[in-house]
């Protein structure tokens, strides 16, 4: 017989779908407002958009940035909103990436200063690449710094030796 399913493609969309759909393209826009320049310039947008977006950070009133966050909500019906969170949900995957090197990067860091020597091993085991003379540097002067109680800098060398070496391999 029929589906259901088979009507909806030819019902005029509800008023409740309408501003849903329009409260989704004004949050997308609200997105757009966080980004910083550099990811802006890489998101597919007209020209009266990106001005929109760039009036609204020179807005300082609440209620005008409140009118001005609609004014874009308006422009993205107008806008090619799949594109748009395409380009947003790789950023989001990307950040996600960094967040797990972080991560990694933190606990090979905390493994190679507790566990010495048997942490390097393995270290080098899963990361052949590793440049070990530098890694083993890293290490000696991180370890010299928590045992003289002296700030962190070479710590935090190490830690960005890390995150790097992992994002390059990937």
């Amino acid at each position: 017989m029929y589906d259901h399913e088979d009507f909806d493609d030819d019902l005029p969309k509800s008023k409740t779908q309408v501003k849903q759909e329009m409260h989704d393209l004004q949050e997308l826009g609200r997105q757009l407002t966080e980004l910083g320049p550099a990811q802006l310039a890489e998101v597919p947008l007209d020209r009266d958009m990106r001005e929109a977006i760039e009036t609204l950070h020179r807005i300082r009133s609440n209620e005008a940035r409140r009118r001005q966050l609609q004014y874009i909500g308006k422009l993205m019906r107008s806008a090619d909103s799949e594109a748009i969170q395409a380009t947003l949900d790789k950023f989001k995957e990307r950040d996600q990436q960094h967040l797990r090197f972080d991560r990694m990067a933190e606990d090979w860091r905390r493994r190679l200063l507790e566990d010495g020597k048997e942490a390097q091993s393995a270290f080098f085991a899963s990361y052949p690449q590793a440049d070990h003379q530098h890694l083993r540097q890293l290490v000696r002067d991180a370890s010299r710094e928590i045992q003289h109680q002296k700030p962190p800098a070479s710590q935090r060398k190490l830690f960005r030796y890390l995150r790097d070496l992992f994002m390059q391999s990937e």
